[in-house]
Formats: C-alpha cells, sequence, structure tokens
C-alpha cells in the first residue's frame, strides 16, 4: 500500500467514525442545523456592522476587505480546485452506501475536494483572528471553535470526508491569513474616539 493509499484509506476510516460510530442524537440535530446559512449568516451580517459602527470609514474597509477574503475563499474553492480536482463525495461513493448515515437535506451534485464550507469558515476565522486579535485579545479565538464546528459537521451528516475538509480549512487559513495581514499592514483598525 502507497502512501496516497493509505491517506485514502485513513481518511474512510475517520469518516466511519465521525459520521457513524461517534454520533448521538443531539448531533444528529444539532450539526445538520448550523451547516445552514440561515444559521451563520446573521452571525457574519452582525460583524459587519459591529466593523463599520466601531470603527468609521476603517470599519467599512474592513468590511470590504472581509467580504473579499471570502469571496477568494469561495472562488478557490469552488471554482478553482473543485473544478480540477474532482473527489466523490461520501454521499455519492457507491462503496459507502448503506454503510453510511445521509443527514444532510441533499448530496451536492459538484467535486468534495476541498469543502468550500471548510475554507469559507477557516478564512473568515483566520481573518477576525489577526485583524482583531489587538482590540479584543482572547474571545476572537471563539471563531476557530465556529469554523470546526461548520467543518466537522459537513463530515458529521455525509456530504464531505475529513480530508476535503481539513484541506478546505488549510486552504481558508492561508487566504484569511494573507488577506489579514495585508489588511493590517495597509489599513489597521483602531477603535474610534468619541
Amino acid at each position: 500500500m502507497n502512501v496516497l493509499e493509505r491517506i485514502v484509506d485513513l481518511d474512510f476510516r475517520l469518516f466511519y467514525k465521525v459520521n457513524g460510530v461517534w454520533t448521538n442524537h443531539f448531533f444528529d440535530n444539532f450539526f445538520p442545523y448550523i451547516r445552514e446559512s440561515i444559521i451563520w449568516l446573521p452571525l457574519y451580517l452582525f460583524l459587519l456592522l459591529f466593523g463599520c459602527i466601531n470603527f468609521g470609514l476603517k470599519g467599512v474597509y474592513w468590511c470590504v476587505a472581509f467580504l473579499c477574503m471570502a469571496s477568494v475563499c469561495d472562488i478557490l474553492s469552488s471554482h478553482v480546485i473543485k473544478e480540477q480536482i474532482y473527489r466523490s463525495r461520501p454521499c455519492k461513493t457507491a462503496s459507502l452506501m448503506g454503510s453510511m448515515r445521509m443527514l444532510a437535506v441533499y448530496c451536492p451534485q459538484s467535486s468534495g475536494f476541498v469543502s468550500s464550507h471548510a475554507a469559507n469558515h477557516f478564512g473568515a476565522a483566520m481573518f477576525i483572528y489577526v485583524t482583531w486579535k489587538k482590540l479584543f485579545p482572547g474571545w476572537n479565538k471563539v471563531f476557530f471553535f465556529w469554523a470546526a464546528a461548520i467543518a466537522y459537521a459537513q463530515v458529521y451528516v455525509g456530504v464531505h470526508f475529513p480530508l476535503d475538509v481539513l484541506c478546505g480549512a488549510l486552504l481558508g487559513v492561508a487566504v484569511g491569513l494573507l488577506g489579514a495581514t495585508s489588511f493590517n499592514r495597509y489599513i489597521g483598525l483602531s477603535r474610534q474616539t468619541a
């Protein structure tokens, strides 16, 4: 068994654990719910408003940079990587039919590699962390837990393998770090004074 086969085998084994073993009634209701945009979109809208209200014109620039970073994550994951690398999702993998639990409302037709949910949310978490770390030390790390919960949910409900989510998260972290570092270098945030 070569290295790639071992990685894929480990990926399948971990998928079975997350989707079929490490489960309970609460998670069966919680994880399908939190991955839906109706849950996370209001949080991001609040953050955009918060940025504009608390940081003035720099807050507007922050919002634009945040939206650009999210767009770059989505374009790279959905329209570049997924169009170049096709990997069947668990819910479309014939060898898993009958042995996996499909908890999502539908199974997307697109490639499963990489997870756009993971890329977008980890990109947002990294951007928030780096741009707000001096202003709100400590609590801004919670966005990584939020991103991890959404990424984990993608595996739990059966629409992604763990490797899809891990690579999506790494992509998001890289884009978020690059965007946030550039933002801090050229604009940066400071609290408005009354």
